[in-house]
């Protein structure tokens, strides 16, 4: 069974970081991608960033130069550091894993992970 672990949300004060982590529970599947994405309240869930097990990244507007994604190199694990954090980075963080196993493709979700940023 497929599961995704996130950690690392929490509260900070604009300017602070957080890093989030995400490990994947993946059997038999092999990783494609990974990534994160974030909802706002009453915003629609949208790209933070994604790495591939070649290292390839995708960066969403929202990320800015400001988050860095970076993963392990067996593919189970990818980090999110945020920096720079402003109060409109605040939402439910979900990380997301893009699976493979022979011909078939499967995509999983984490939970969410909360972050809040305000003084």
């Amino acid at each position: 069974q497929v599961q995704l672990m996130e950690s690392g949300g929490g509260l900070v004060e604009p300017g602070g970081s957080l890093r989030l982590s995400c490990t994947v529970s993946r059997g038999k599947f092999s990783v494609n991608t990974m990534g994160w994405y974030r909802q706002a309240p009453g915003k629609e869930r949208e790209l933070v960033a994604t790495i591939t097990t070649d290292g390839i990244t995708q960066y969403g507007g929202s990320a800015s130069g400001r988050f860095t994604i970076s993963g392990d190199t067996a593919g189970n694990t990818v980090y999110l550091q945020m920096n720079s954090l402003k109060p409109e980075d605040t939402g439910v963080y979900y990380c997301k894993a893009d699976l493979q196993w022979g011909k078939a493709y499967r995509d999983y979700w984490g939970q969410g992970t909360q972050v809040t940023v305000s003084s």
